[in-house]
C-alpha cells in the first residue's frame, strides 16, 4: 500500500506519499480500505515532531478515516468484511488501508456519503466526550466554543444546538462569525476586536488555546461552570485565580483523546453512535467540509490548515 511518510520533523514539504507495510489485523482488529481521511491540528503537531503517536500506533498521521472493511481479526464483534464504516484512530489514516480495534469503528450515519463521513469520527467523538459526558452541558444552559469556524467548533454548534442549549462562539473574522451564525450559534466574538470575557457569560466552555485564555476564560464561567482544555494553541502555562475559582464553584478539566484505552475510546464511540448519529440521520447535524485535497497532497492540506482560512474539516481523498 502507500502511505504518507513523515522521515524527519519539518513543514509540509515533508509529508511524502510512499510504498508502506501493508497492516495485517491483530485479535480485535479490522483493515479498513480508506476512501478519506481528515487533517487535524494534531497531525500537524506530529508532522514537527511535537505530537508522536501513542505506543504500538502507526507511524502515518491521520486520527479518522472512512471507508469500507477489507479483513476482519479475531475476536471481533459486529462489523465483517465489506460493512462501510468511519473509524476513530490512534494513528494511519494517511493510508491506503489501516487497521483499527473493533470497538473504535461506527457505522457511517445515514444520509452521508462515505467520503464526507471521514469529518465526523473525531470532532463528533472529541465534542461528545467532553462537553456532554465530561462536563454535562444541559439543556438551556450556555455553552462558549472557541474556534468556532473549526472542525470541533462547527460539531460543538451543531450538537449543542440538538440538546437545546444556547452556544456562543469565537472567531478571528466577521466572515467565519456569520458562518457560525448561519450553522445555528446564537452569538459570535471575533478575538481580534473584543475580548470574550467582557460580554460572554456561560456554563460550560470548549476552550482550544489553553494559557493565554485562561484567566478570562473563568471570568467568562458562570457560577458553577465547567471549563474544558483540549488544545494548547495559546501555550501551555498561565496564571489560575483560585479564589476565583472557588467563589464560582467551577471546575477546570483537561483532556485528550489519542492516548486513551481502546476501552475508553469504545465507550465514547458507542455514545456517539447512540446519541449522535440519530441526529446526523435526522439532518439537524451534518459534517461540514471546507475542501477535499488528494491524500497524496496531504501538504497542500497542511498548508490550507496553517493558514486558518478554511472553515469546517479539511479531507484528504483516495
Amino acid at each position: 500500500m502507500h502511505a504518507i511518510v513523515i522521515r524527519e520533523p519539518g513543514g509540509p514539504e515533508v509529508l511524502t506519499w510512499e510504498e508502506a507495510p501493508d497492516p495485517r489485523p491483530a485479535p480485535g482488529e479490522v483493515v479498513i480500505d480508506v476512501a478519506a481521511s481528515a487533517v487535524n491540528r494534531a497531525d500537524l503537531l506530529q508532522r514537527q515532531g511535537f505530537y508522536n503517536p501513542p505506543p504500538g500506533a502507526s507511524p502515518h498521521p491521520g486520527l479518522e478515516c472512512s471507508g469500507v472493511i477489507a479483513e476482519v481479526g479475531s475476536d471481533v464483534e459486529g462489523f465483517k468484511a465489506g460493512d462501510e464504516v468511519c473509524a476513530l484512530l490512534a494513528g494511519g489514516g494517511y493510508a491506503e488501508r489501516v487497521a483499527v480495534p473493533w470497538q473504535q469503528v461506527m457505522p457511517v450515519p445515514e444520509g452521508v456519503s462515505l467520503t464526507d463521513a471521514a469529518a465526523l469520527p473525531e470532532v463528533a467523538s472529541t465534542v461528545w466526550s467532553n462537553v456532554f459526558m465530561l462536563a454535562r452541558l444541559r439543556r438551556a444552559e450556555t455553552l462558549l466554543v472557541h474556534g468556532g469556524a473549526s472542525g470541533i467548533g462547527t460539531m460543538a454548534i451543531q450538537l449543542a444546538k440538538a440538546f437545546g442549549s444556547r452556544v456562543i462562539v469565537t472567531a478571528g473574522s466577521d466572515e467565519k462569525l456569520a458562518r457560525c451564525l448561519e450553522l445555528g450559534a446564537d452569538e459570535g466574538v471575533n478575538y481580534r476586536t473584543e475580548d470574550f470575557s467582557d460580554k460572554v457569560r456561560a456554563d460550560v466552555i470548549l476552550d482550544i488555546i489553553g494559557g493565554k485564555y485562561l484567566a478570562n476564560n473563568i471570568k467568562a464561567l458562570n457560577t458553577g461552570g465547567r471549563l474544558v482544555v483540549i488544545g494548547l494553541q495559546g501555550g501551555t502555562k498561565g496564571e489560575l485565580n483560585l479564589g476565583a475559582l472557588l467563589a464560582k464553584r467551577a471546575a477546570v478539566h483537561g483532556t485528550t483523546l489519542r492516548a486513551r484505552p481502546v476501552d475508553e475510546k469504545g465507550v465514547i464511540v458507542r455514545g456517539v453512535v447512540e446519541n449522535v448519529w440519530p441526529l446526523v440521520a435526522a439532518g439537524a447535524i451534518r459534517p461540514v467540509v471546507h475542501s477535499t485535497v488528494p491524500m497524496a497532497e496531504a501538504a497542500r492540506a497542511h498548508q490550507v490548515l496553517e493558514s486558518g482560512e478554511h472553515f469546517g474539516k479539511i479531507l484528504l481523498v483516495r
